[in-house]
């Protein structure tokens, strides 16, 4: 059997990361996902990416 499962990708997520967040932050990262019906972790990505572009362009 093949160890690969799932679609192919040319940006593999393989890489993890784990943070401490605070009651709070966590309840407002819960909040965010919810009301834009996103996963934590996509609203993770879309902050770090608007970040990315905002200090990129300067």
């Amino acid at each position: 059997m093949s160890p690969n499962k799932g679609r192919p990708t040319s940006d593999p997520k393989d890489k993890f990361l784990k943070i401490r967040v605070s009651q709070n932050d966590l309840d407002k990262l819960s909040y965010v996902a919810k009301k834009t019906n996103m996963t934590k972790t996509e609203v993770i990505r879309k902050g770090v990416e608007l970040q990315y572009e905002d200090l990129k362009d300067k």
